[in-house]
């Protein structure tokens, strides 16, 4: 009798069910649907079934596949969906595969467009370089296979070429020998004369400096036919004569360049920190005469 009545507290409150989802008890709905779907033992081990689907659909956020535990003993939800027709369940296999598939077909049409994308441009960089016709004619008696790998190659290599700052090395070589050369001081102050040392700055450190790299890259085949037409009109070849404009191009851009660098390396070694004019503080905070 005694173990009896010891034991029928804690098991009418171990079989009183709330709901830890809504905090709702037997008493405030009668009619609803219970479930035990974990370990969890006491109160917390019942919850409203509805309660409980709402829930699961917040944490697998339409991906009904996805597998949900308790967030208190972590123990797997059994979930069970009712059988499927045969018809019904060949569309959720044909839906699985497509939602599985669709990622590397979208990544392969990408992938197709940016390779014919740069084949297209390669062909159009040898016909302006070579010229219209000899170009054509350079394409039509290439091996095909050889089009297809060489051509999607020059944009590729436009770009790498680009991305080589062979400016800052000349700049780093010019400010370590300056002193050695006193007749271009005109143009560069001597590396001793700077009061400190500034921080360099990281290339390609945001993405406007990417895509800037980018569009120079892929423009400089035109601007070097632009450069070696008005710089090199009597050679005859188109080709000597596009290289040439682009040589020359690419030279006084970087002599510009470092030019412009040096200047702003200057103007960062050689910049001071005034003191906080402290008498406007004085005037400010002083009370007017009216006062």
């Amino acid at each position: 009798m005694s173990d009896n009545h010891t034991r029928s507290p804690s098991s009418k409150d171990d079989s009183r069910r709330s709901c830890w989802v809504c905090f709702a008890t037997e008493e405030d709905d009668r009619e609803a649907s219970w479930v035990r779907p974990c370990r969890c033992r006491g109160t917390t081990k019942w919850v409203h079934q509805n309660c409980l689907q709402r829930w699961i659909d917040e944490k697998q956020k339409g991906n009904s596949t996805a597998k949900v535990a308790c967030p208190q003993c972590n123990t797997e939800y059994i979930i069970i969906f009712p059988k499927l027709s045969k018809a019904v369940y060949l569309m959720d296999i044909a839906d699985r595969i497509i939602y599985k598939t669709c990622p590397f077909v979208a990544g392969g049409i990408f992938i197709g467009s940016v390779y014919w994308t740069a084949v297209t441009y390669g062909a159009v960089t040898v016909m302006q370089v070579l010229g219209h016709k000899e170009g054509m004619n350079v394409m039509e008696k290439a091996d095909p296979l050889f089009l297809l790998i060489g051509l999607p190659t020059i944009p590729v290599m436009l770009i790498l070429g680009k991305m080589v700052r062979w400016e800052d090395y000349v700049l780093r070589l010019w400010r370590k020998h300056s002193s050695k050369l006193p007749f271009l001081s005109f143009f560069f102050d001597e590396y001793s004369r700077y009061a400190r040392i500034p921080a360099e700055t990281a290339p390609l450190s945001d993405p406007i400096s990417a895509t800037r790299v980018l569009c120079g890259a892929l423009i400089l085949p035109t601007i070097a036919t632009i450069v070696g037409k008005l710089m090199f009109g009597s050679v005859h070849s188109n080709f000597q004569r596009t290289l040439l404009g682009g040589i020359a191009f690419i030279t006084i851009k970087g002599v510009l360049k470092i030019f412009y660098k040096q200047q702003q390396y200057k103007r960062q070694a050689n910049r001071v920190v005034n003191d906080y004019p402290l008498t406007q503080d004085l005037l400010g905070s002083a009370p007017s005469p009216t006062q």
